[in-house]
């Protein structure tokens, strides 16, 4: 293992060298474009091993990818708003062929109205294609929650692909530390892929993906759905198994932060989780009981992991940098749907903001902590949500 200075996008493309990634097709779109540049880069000079495809399209990159995963090929690629939407059939053929491809999504505003900055809803339109999902706050977790995630999707426990997220232009160009490891380190880790059950190969012919009447259908998405639940078991003692060789763990698939004695917590997903930490600390040195729960891992959902924090707190501030639109924060609403089944019954108050890129500073976040806490301490919930920043 040694340090090195790199954006998360030049980083997220050392992650393809180090998990020995066989194939590599993409596509160009701003603010993913330095991930496959910079692996072009890397298979010119003979570091990166594998295959690297050009394709003509974003769309013709997923299924270049799934051509390459269905020979037994690990497989990567990276894209970002738009390209990610185009990418759409093949995202849902990798999830229902059971391919365990790992992209990597610089989250980007979908347009119109045109803008090239950070929101989540490119990856969370995403969230009921069968993929897993990951949202990283560091150049450093971003590295190394790609390689986790190789060995993630190829478990048979779980044979899923799996989209790991990181905020446009706030990570993926961002300069930071991350500790790299060499092939012949990971391979501890991550042995070469061996399909379980089938893989194109001329040799031995196989039919795949074949029409499936009404009698059996419904079964094949009924094992997807359980093979995505299983994967937060199986994250879990992948991270174990990480943390123990290479001693690296960011959380599980929620990464809490003073939450044991919290009467609020504030959630989020991707970089925004990471900005909370200095204000939890600032609102704690003011006397408040408040805590910081960065969800991780939205699909699968962490309920369990949900209702265990809500057996000890009044209130959750939940702040989506993404809306579904006419209904709300989509992660306010899972955290009420988990909570529904409960006797565990806090507020869930949901804050929905920056969007295209809109900072979202240490100030931000501790305004919409004391709102959560003023809702705490007068018993009324107000509106259920709250569009912040507003102008």
């Amino acid at each position: 293992m040694k340090t090195m200075l790199m954006s998360a996008n030049y980083a997220a493309a050392r992650a393809t060298v180090s998990a020995r990634v066989e194939v590599v097709a993409a596509y160009p779109i701003t603010p993913a474009t330095t991930v496959p540049e910079q692996i072009a880069l890397l298979s010119e000079d003979g570091v990166f091993k594998g295959e690297f495809i050009r394709v003509e399209s974003e769309h013709s990159a997923m299924f270049a990818c799934i051509g390459a995963s269905s020979t037994g090929a690990r497989a990567f690629t990276a894209t970002s708003s738009n390209g990610l939407l185009y990418m759409d059939e093949g995202l849902h053929w990798a999830a229902a062929a059971r391919l365990p491809i790992v992209i990597s999504n610089i989250n980007r505003s979908v347009s119109p109205s045109w803008n090239i900055h950070v929101t989540h809803d490119d990856s969370m339109s995403k969230r009921d294609t069968g993929w897993i999902q990951f949202y990283s706050a560091s150049v450093d977790e971003l590295y190394h929650t790609i390689i986790q995630s190789f060995k993630l999707a190829e478990d048979e426990r779980v044979l899923l692909p799996v989209m790991v997220n990181a905020d446009g232009f706030v990570l993926s160009h961002t300069v930071s530390t991350f500790d790299y490891l060499e092939p012949e380190e990971v391979d501890k880790f991550l042995p070469p892929y061996n399909p379980p059950h089938w893989k194109m190969d001329p040799d031995d012919p196989v039919s795949h993906g074949n029409i499936v009447f009404p009698e059996h259908y419904q079964e094949f998405r009924y094992q997807m759905h359980e093979s995505n639940k299983n994967a937060l078991t199986v994250f879990e003692e992948v991270e174990k198994e990480y943390k123990k060789l290479f001693g690296k763990y960011f959380g599980g698939p929620i990464d809490c932060y003073k939450c044991d004695d919290a009467e609020v917590i504030f959630t989020s997903q991707g970089t925004i989780g990471a900005e909370a930490k200095d204000a939890i600390d600032e609102l704690r040195e003011e006397g408040h009981k408040v805590g910081n729960a960065r969800v991780r891992m939205v699909r699968p959902f962490p309920v369990e992991k949900i209702r265990e924090l809500a057996s000890k707190v009044k209130a959750f501030a939940s702040f989506d940098r993404s809306a579904s639109y006419g209904f709300g924060g989509p992660v306010a609403n899972d955290i009420r749907a988990s909570l529904y089944h409960t006797d565990y019954r806090p507020f869930v108050k949901s804050y929905i903001g920056g969007f295209g890129g809109r900072d979202i500073t240490v100030p931000d976040i501790k305004e919409i902590v004391l709102d959560t806490v003023n809702v705490v301490e007068s018993g009324e919930l107000g509106p259920e949500e709250t569009w912040h920043d507003l102008r």
